[in-house]
């Protein structure tokens, strides 16, 4: 998130985006709002103008409330919007320096709802490029259609288990790791549930009730971040890197251990550790 007591120091970017707003919603907004979705997310400032040295100064919004209002009956617009992302926490009035701002944070689609297009055309569709929001070619369009239509076996919710499988330690240790490899990512400040839901590590099922996933984020494996447990619920995917990883064990109970009392999030961790300590 956003350290707003520093706001000047920060420029726009390819998941920050400031528009001056002072007439209102702005109909640029969602063109970013697609590009955000459609890219890796990222946070939109209204009541925010950039200078000519790049930095950021925040103007007063006279009427922010009304503002968000508009913003809701169109972002839940189908006509206008394909689909709305947000939820209430992710659209707010932050108070800056004693103005009035607002701030929206967009988070990356999955891939089943893109592309995210305007105004019922999915052509009508745009993704981030630097500081700036591009319509997508054919080729993207094609692409972001593509993938939506496919879903793996990584995609399928597992509807037998709910949040409480989690190993919070483990959570912690991932957050911990994106925290590094991807600093001041708009996820970092997430509450653990709303996190691993961004993530794809729980989905909603058939009940309506948050339910955990497969799939992979940044290299690393999302489902099993599941903790002993339930390790009667291991996936393939885990046996076939145990097996690959045996020759690692100096002795079957290390491969008992090491397979089916962590998860993969710990596992990986741990292959990478022992490969370094035996040299």
């Amino acid at each position: 998130m956003i350290d707003f007591s520093n706001l000047n120091q920060y420029r726009e970017s390819n998941q920050l985006e400031v528009k001056k707003a002072a007439g209102g919603i702005p109909k640029s907004i969602w063109e970013t709002y697609s590009a955000f979705a459609n890219t890796s997310g990222g946070i939109i400032l209204l009541g925010v103008i950039e200078k000519q040295d790049n930095s950021l100064e925040t103007i007063n919004l006279p009427n922010p409330e009304k503002m968000i209002k508009e913003f809701w009956n169109t972002v839940n617009n189908s006509t206008k919007i394909s689909i709305n992302l947000l939820s209430d926490k992710d659209v707010f009035i932050q108070k800056v320096n004693g103005d009035n701002i607002i701030v929206i944070n967009v988070p990356r689609a999955e891939r089943s709802y893109k592309p995210v297009y305007l105004d019922g055309n999915p052509l009508n569709c745009y993704r981030r490029n630097g500081e700036g929001d591009y319509k997508c070619t054919s080729e993207e369009y094609h692409s972001m259609v593509r993938d939506a239509s496919y879903k793996s076996q990584d995609m399928l919710i597992l509807e037998e288990m709910n949040t409480s499988v989690f190993n919070s330690e483990s959570v912690s240790s991932y957050r911990r790791r994106m925290s590094f490899s991807r600093p001041g990512h708009v996820w970092t400040q997430l509450e653990d549930e709303d996190f691993i839901h961004r993530i794809g590590a729980i989905g909603i099922g058939v009940g309506g009730s948050s339910a955990s996933s497969h799939s992979e984020t940044y290299g690393v494996d999302r489902f099993l971040i599941i903790g002993p447990e339930s390790k009667a619920h291991l996936t393939e995917y885990s046996y076939i890197r145990l097996s690959e990883s045996k020759a690692l064990f100096k002795t079957v109970s290390d491969i008992e251990y090491w397979g089916f009392y962590l998860n993969s999030n710990d596992f990986s961790t741990g292959i990478f550790k022992k490969k370094t300590s035996d040299g």
